[in-house]
């Protein structure tokens, strides 16, 4: 009975070093409520989306944060904001 996501990330990736590598679900408070994690670059795959099923969102949150991860760079410091239909 869980949320699915659906992601869609664009981003330079260059190959093996240099990749998406990762997107999560937070809430307002920065704690994660799911984490995808992405395997592989998607050099010729862009944009892509991914899913992530089966997300448990406590009861009353109202919108949700998505913040995506680079293998070389990091946590990105964009956070896209989700307001949550019920």
């Amino acid at each position: 009975m869980g949320w699915r996501f659906e992601v869609t990330i664009s981003h330079p990736d260059s190959g093996w070093d240099h990749f998406a590598d990762g997107w999560e679900i937070q809430d307002s408070q920065g704690n994660r409520l799911g984490w995808r994690q992405l395997l592989h670059p998607h050099v010729n795959e862009q944009p892509f989306t991914r899913s992530l099923n089966n997300v448990m969102i406590p009861d009353g949150t109202k919108e949700v944060f998505i913040r995506t991860r680079c293998a070389r760079d990091g946590w990105s410091d964009q956070i896209t904001r989700v307001v949550l239909e019920r």
